[in-house]
């Protein structure tokens, strides 16, 4: 019988192959060969934010991808950069700005330019890597957070760079069986409570992060069983969002999107309110 940890654990130790697999896909490869041919193009956040195929596939390998139509917030964000510690990207809750913003630093990238060989490579591999946490969570979301949190969890440099991103939130409040709901008066109280649960250094060594991984794996297999994820993710792919909340509700406290982003006001299993996330919004990562 396939559980969320084996099939985890099957992809974590062929992740080559499942990239490959990926990048394959007919729709993929139009997407990085359209990428990898016209990024170069882009002098500008403006050129960048005018293109929409260009700035889709940078979001969604960012993991920013629902933010498409942010393209206010998207060229504030660029062009503040991430030098000035008080720059927007370094503000907002979701460490995924402040990655977006390094990666496509027009002004002072030099030789880390967005249309770099290297900088090319990351952007492709991370979409590669997005697209293959979407594809998974068709069938098991557990999977797909499992993945997201491997993936994005050492970054965080602070409790509260967890308690701003809905997906990680949600793998720690599995882990600890954590309540599902917070308010915005409790952040400081909270961010405390996660950082003694989870230090920032435990994400970053390669062998507590994965005894974490595990250990969500298995309690998400225990709490919601093996077939638990086809309702909810069908659901959430049909668009259909009040749909999935009502799927879901005995599955998974919150629904799991790509980029962590928090759907506030779909319903009270929402994993932090719309005030905690607003709250969030002036905390500074990293401190």
């Amino acid at each position: 019988m396939t559980t969320t940890t084996s099939t985890y654990l099957g992809i974590a130790q062929n992740l080559a192959r499942y990239h490959t697999m990926t990048a394959d896909q007919p729709e993929v490869k139009t997407a990085t060969a359209y990428y990898e041919a016209n990024i170069g193009k882009v002098k500008s956040a403006a050129d960048l934010v005018g293109n929409y195929r260009l700035l889709s596939y940078a979001l969604q390998a960012y993991g920013l991808g629902d933010e498409i139509n942010s393209t206010a917030l998207i060229k504030q964000v660029l062009e503040g950069g991430v030098k000035n510690p008080k720059a927007l990207a370094n503000t907002l809750p979701n460490p995924q700005w402040k990655a977006f913003a390094a990666a496509f630093d027009f002004a002072d990238a030099g030789s880390a330019s967005p249309s770099s060989a290297g900088s090319v490579a990351t952007a492709t591999s991370d979409y590669v890597e997005q697209q293959l946490e979407a594809d998974q969570g068709q069938t098991d979301p557990g999977v797909q957070l499992a993945l997201y949190f491997r993936r994005v969890a050492p970054t965080v440099t602070s409790s509260y760079g967890i308690l701003g991103d809905e997906n990680l939130l949600e793998v720690v409040q599995t882990i600890f069986g954590l309540s599902p709901t917070t308010s915005a008066s409790q952040i400081d109280a909270e961010a405390a409570s996660v950082a003694k649960l989870v230090p920032v250094s435990d994400l970053q060594n390669p062998q507590k992060l994965q005894q974490l991984i595990e250990r969500f794996t298995a309690n998400y297999d225990a709490k919601y069983g093996p077939a638990s994820g086809s309702g909810a993710s069908l659901a959430i792919a049909s668009g259909n969002e009040t749909g999935a909340v009502g799927a879901a509700s005995t599955i998974l406290s919150g629904i799991v999107s790509s980029n962590g982003s928090l759907l506030a006001g779909l319903t009270g299993s929402s994993l932090i309110s719309a005030g905690l996330l607003s709250s969030l919004q002036g905390v500074t990562l990293g401190g």
